[in-house]
């Protein structure tokens, strides 16, 4: 598989806000910044992640597995490759 989605512009976007808070992130450490500080930037760089990887997903469901023209085993092949990809994000 090639392709991301539809609208790389919008995904990679978030990877860059994604970048840019982890660079924050690298920053308050070097810095000694409050943990409390510290906890907030993890759990907005987590949620960043977890949008990024929903939008990831779904836009690679329909792709994938939405047309109808699509063969029988090559969607039997890209429905194990979501749940492989799905079982290890859920670990």
């Amino acid at each position: 598989m090639a392709h991301t989605t539809g609208d790389n512009k919008k995904v990679l976007a978030r990877v860059r806000r994604i970048k840019g808070q982890a660079q924050a992130l690298e920053k308050a450490l070097e810095e000694g910044v409050d943990c409390s500080s510290i906890l907030q930037q993890i759990a907005a760089i987590r949620g960043a992640a977890n949008g990024l990887m929903s939008e990831v997903l779904e836009n690679h469901i329909r792709e994938h597995l939405g047309p109808a023209d699509i063969p029988a085993r090559q969607r039997q092949a890209d429905l194990e490759q979501v749940v492989g990809i799905l079982r290890s994000y859920l670990k």
